[in-house]
């Protein structure tokens, strides 16, 4: 008898099939070697790329991307990448390109129709390169669109990145032209002045200038037009030059505002002003898709000392001095000008690395999964800000960002408003002036009462108490904040006169009588204190040193 097999069932023919299917190969990321002149960033370093590879991806880096940063192919291959010999063959093979400068039309056309691209694009300033990239149905995550007020998106701000680095490099370049030494010096062979620096901007680019001009030991002067800075200013060792004028200058993004012409005229006499006196300007006033502003003209030029220096760090985009000569230092009027437009690839080795840091925070945001694929989700508020074009449609500029901070202030509005009806006083909300002087008269009715019962002796020692905590309070008060909590826990050390206390009652002094002993209790609280107050002084000054370890180098 011949047995005839079963027919498989209709519906059970999708799942085998589905079962045999394989799973989707991981997208390759393509690293191609910077073409733009004098760039020496790579967009991955070796390091992460064994990340990238954890994420699921395939790398493809082209032979010699890394030369000019110091990571040599080898390095990569180490790491996990395929080395490719040219830069067709990576781009062609790419399904993510990671760039650091904006691709050439040639670049765009190696393309992969459909690819995605992660680098410095510039909308707003290359608008035919959105139409070529558009054409080739690329998605497009311009990594200078990222949407900086979100606090989430820090991770991935190559912006703040780059700045940073690039004001540190200016100081670096100014000290390298001027013929001083930085900080003031008493010597056998004579005094020198310590160097006066007065910069123009305290953005990210403006603080790191003025940290590192400071601990160079320079006298470190700065303007911004944000009023806010002025505390970080400070807490960097610098002092914040006020024009004599009242405007905010806040701006999107992080970035300044353009300004009224009475604000940049009270602004201009005050960086004349400032220009007679200092050795070295650093400039830094730019706003992406504007020129830069003048700041510094020809006359101020003139007004400076023979052998100053100013670095304009707005050259790319013409300038914040009007004798700049981008990508070029000259000396006009006896004052150096350096207008060099690739500070930050002068440092390339650390720009690379914290550029590629964040372009893998970006792909770790797009793979959640870690399944080497990407999801460029719209309802993202940070991704949706780096999308400038999305599979062939232009998406520049995205809605603004959606930030619920911003929502809850009308409710604490109408929460302090509400206040004076009789509703009492809510959490966080001032103190009125009829409850302050109720607090102060009932102060001064327990003052009165201490004056008039209490013993002599306990006067004077609750007087010498009430000046300790005023002239403490004062101390405090004129410390850089950044201190407090090395300041306070080194004073509560010194101050445990507890100690004393439960010394004398711990070891009683001897009596005619003999020694006078205490109970117990007493004997028992006088050890605890002793105990807690050893621990307290201690500890202060533990924490006292390394929380000052943060501060050296």
């Amino acid at each position: 008898m011949q047995t005839v097999a079963p027919a498989a069932s209709p519906a059970s023919e999708p799942a085998a099939a589905l079962a045999a299917a394989p799973a989707p190969a991981p997208l390759r990321i393509g690293v191609p070697k910077e073409t733009a002149a004098g760039e020496k960033r790579v967009a991955t370093v070796p390091e992460v790329v064994a990340k990238l590879v954890k994420l699921g991806f395939a790398v493809s880096v082209e032979s010699g991307a890394g030369d000019a940063a110091n990571f040599a192919d080898d390095t990569y291959r180490a790491a996990g990448a395929e080395v490719v010999p040219d830069a067709a063959q990576l781009w062609s093979r790419a399904d993510i390109v990671f760039k650091v400068r904006p691709p050439t039309p040639y670049e765009v056309q190696l393309l992969r129709e459909g690819a995605t691209l992660v680098g410095f694009v510039w909308p707003a300033q290359h608008p035919e390169l959105m139409q070529q990239l558009a054409a080739r149905r690329a998605t497009v995550l311009a990594i200078d669109s990222l949407p900086r007020q979100l606090s989430r998106a820090q991770k991935m701000d190559a912006l703040t990145s780059m700045a940073g680095i690039s004001g540190y490099r200016a100081v670096i370049e100014a000290a390298n032209a001027f013929g001083r030494f930085f900080n003031g010096q008493v010597t056998a062979a004579g005094k020198i002045p310590p160097a006066r620096v007065f910069i123009a901007g305290a953005g990210v680019a403006g603080l790191a200038a003025i940290g590192t001009a400071a601990n160079l030991g320079a006298i470190v002067r700065a303007n911004d037009t944000r009023a806010e800075v002025a505390d970080q200013v400070v807490s960097l060792g610098g002092e914040f030059v006020k024009v004599d004028y009242e405007e905010e200058g806040s701006g999107g993004g992080g970035y300044a505002k353009v300004m009224s012409e009475g604000f940049q005229q009270a602004q201009r006499e005050m960086y004349a002003r400032e220009a007679k006196d200092a050795d070295i300007i650093i400039t830094t006033a730019l706003i992406p898709g504007k020129p830069a502003p003048k700041l510094i003209t020809a006359e101020m030029v003139r007004s400076m000392k023979p052998g100053s220096v100013i670095v304009d760090m707005a050259a790319e985009q013409g300038g914040n001095c009007e004798l700049t000569e981008p990508g070029q230092a000259v000396v006009k009027h006896g004052v150096t000008i350096i207008g060099y437009t690739d500070l930050v690839s002068r440092l390339a080795k650390q720009s690379s690395t914290l550029y590629s840091n964040n372009l893998l925070r970006l792909a770790e945001e797009l793979c959640k999964a870690k399944d080497g694929r990407i999801d460029v989700n719209m309802e993202d508020d940070a991704i949706r800000g780096l999308t400038v074009i999305k599979e062939g449609n232009i998406t520049w500029p995205p809605p603004p960002p959606k930030i619920p901070a911003a929502a809850a202030k009308p409710k604490a509005a109408a929460a302090v408003v509400a206040a004076p009806k009789g509703h009492g006083h809510g959490a966080g909300e001032p103190m009125s002036l009829k409850s302050l002087a109720i607090m102060f008269g009932v102060g001064a009715v327990l003052f009165l009462l201490v004056g008039l019962y209490a013993p002599i002796s306990f006067l004077s020692h609750f007087t010498v108490f009430v000046l300790a905590c005023f002239v403490g309070y004062m101390v405090v008060w004129n410390v850089t904040p950044s201190l407090h909590t090395p300041l306070m826990s080194v004073t509560n050390a010194i101050s445990s006169i507890i100690a004393i206390g439960a010394l004398i009652q711990v070891a009683p002094p001897l009596t005619d009588a003999g020694v006078d002993r205490p109970n117990a209790l007493i004997l028992g609280m006088a050890v605890l204190a002793l105990t807690l107050t050893a621990v307290n002084m201690f500890g202060g000054f533990a924490v006292t040193r390394r929380m000052l370890a943060m501060f050296r180098k």
